[in-house]
């Protein structure tokens, strides 16, 4: 059978509900206390000058390294065909309200919160451990490293100097466009499913809340040699018996 080498494309928009998302939190014990973590469709902060709604994730990084993510899978009614391979472009837009080059305790609010972004052919969990932290099952890197399930898009600082915002408390939030082309290329598994993720890793020992806007995907079929051998060899099979039929 001929694969299909046509790119996906895909654009969540959150003020149309949360589109199959859902969100989870990893790298932190249940032993720390309240976390007072949050995941929840929210109306987007007038400070923005726009309406509707964001999906919205919070926590209190008390580990010095929470892990905030969502995920979504995309499976062969979107078009995903088992077993081939994608590059994964990813155009986000969310609204942050860290200052850039603040001061904070364990890093800055904005510089050391990193934004990650990736895909996977397992569902990404965050899974109990037997030191009694939740961590991922999937390799999404460490703070400002990546990895294979997650590669660092930037960070959360918003552009307003930290010296012009007289309370970090009331700062206002900002929408930040972020472009992403994540390495390596991911293949689909049997079932013909990718796990996108995105999420924050954070050093900063403080509270983090933000508002996802939009999500833009592209997936690229990587067309190798040995498919096209493979649909060639198949087409000239198939035009072997039509003449043989014909005779």
């Amino acid at each position: 059978m001929l694969k299909s080498f046509q790119s996906i494309l895909k654009n969540f928009d959150f003020r149309q509900g949360t589109l199959g998302w859902s969100a989870g939190f990893a790298d932190y014990s249940p032993e720390m206390g309240d976390l007072n973590l949050k995941a929840e469709l929210r109306e987007l902060p007038p400070s923005l000058g726009v309406s509707g709604t964001g999906f919205y994730l919070q926590g209190v990084n008390r580990s010095d390294d929470l892990f905030m993510f969502l995920k979504r899978c995309l499976k062969r009614d979107d078009g995903i065909q088992p077993k081939q391979t994608y590059e994964v472009e990813l155009v986000l837009s969310l609204a942050s309200n860290a200052p850039s080059n603040c001061a904070g305790v364990g890093g800055a609010p904005g510089e050391s919160v990193y934004l990650k972004a990736g895909a996977t052919s397992s569902e990404p969990l965050s899974v109990l451990d037997s030191d009694n932290f939740f961590r991922m099952n999937v390799d999404k890197g460490n703070q400002n490293d990546g990895g294979s399930a997650a590669t660092v898009v930037g960070n959360i600082a918003n552009g307003i100097p930290c010296e012009k915002i007289p309370d970090l408390s009331q700062a206002p939030y900002v929408s930040l466009r972020r472009e992403h082309r994540h390495r390596p290329a991911v293949k689909a598994n049997e079932q013909g499913e990718i796990w996108l993720l995105i999420g924050t890793d954070s050093g900063f020992e403080g509270k983090t809340g933000l508002y996802y806007q939009q999500i833009e995907v592209k997936l690229v079929p990587v067309c190798s040699f040995s498919s096209l051998f493979s649909n060639s060899f198949s087409l000239s099979q198939n035009e072997k018996k039509r003449q043989t039929s014909a005779t």
